[in-house]
């Protein structure tokens, strides 16, 4: 992986540490042309997109923002040939099992959200390996969302509602946004205040659908192997330039 500026590794003088946003969300777009644009199979923009996930990670964690969400793969993401479905599943789990350890050492806190019984039972296991072993950590939460779906989400916090209300254990009454909160898979995580989009698609893809309702969304021509802690870095600084009013004056 490249070096970091060293300018790069503390929070940059421009930015206000009082307004960094304490939760960032990303949708890693751009792996397969950054890899054609080079004459290369796509899944080397996945290895290299691995890279870059994990030097924002890091990033996030030297400039003080307590959590990162990624989009790994989509419920939708099954409809891709095979074999690169196959590498993305194996590259998963190949990345899980060799970077635990610097991920225990660096206090990072891992979290796996979307509908995980539909992956391969190994890269089940190295999953609950991993947020078993990084439960206590508290540097920073790292959210990776993994057969995930906004909308299939929303309906299965419907369904266990709806379930404990047919079976007497709650009044339709009680029903608030802090009890449907705690039937989504993000439950306990505080909602992004910052979506970022790579490769310039203006478009949320069925990602946290509930979650960013009001998180600030900056879309770049980056395509996601390229955005770097400069790219990141330009990212806050339009973050910080917005008046963020939840709907009031």
């Amino acid at each position: 992986m490249t070096t970091q500026p060293q300018h790069l590794t503390i929070l940059p003088p421009d930015l206000d540490i009082q307004r960094i946003p304490r939760h960032v969300a990303v949708i890693m777009d751009g792996n397969g042309r950054w890899a054609k644009q080079r004459n290369l199979p796509r899944i080397m923009g996945h290895q290299r997109g691995v890279d870059t996930l994990k030097d924002l990670l890091r990033c996030c964690k030297d400039w003080g923002i307590q959590a990162l969400t990624a989009y790994a793969f989509s419920t939708e993401n099954w409809g891709r040939p095979l074999p690169e479905v196959d590498f993305l599943m194996t590259l998963f789990e190949r990345v899980l099992r060799r970077e635990i350890n610097e991920m225990i050492d660096e206090g990072v806190q891992i979290h796996f959200v979307g509908d995980l019984h539909c992956l391969p039972a190994s890269l089940q296991a190295e999953i609950e390996r991993a947020m078993e072993a990084t439960q206590h950590n508290q540097k920073i939460q790292f959210v990776v969302a993994t057969n995930y779906g906004g909308r299939r989400e929303i309906i299965q916090a419907c369904r266990a509602i709806a379930t404990q209300a047919s079976q007497g254990q709650l009044n339709p009454e009680d029903i608030d946004e802090a009890l449907f909160e705690r039937h989504l898979y993000t439950a306990g995580i505080c909602d992004p205040d910052l979506l970022i989009r790579t490769s310039g698609e203006m478009r949320v893809s069925n990602f946290l659908l509930w979650q960013v309702a009001y998180a600030e969304i900056y879309v770049t021509e980056t395509l996601w192997p390229d955005f770097d802690r400069r790219a990141f870095h330009q990212a806050l600084l339009q973050y910080q330039q917005r008046h963020r009013r939840f709907g009031r004056l």
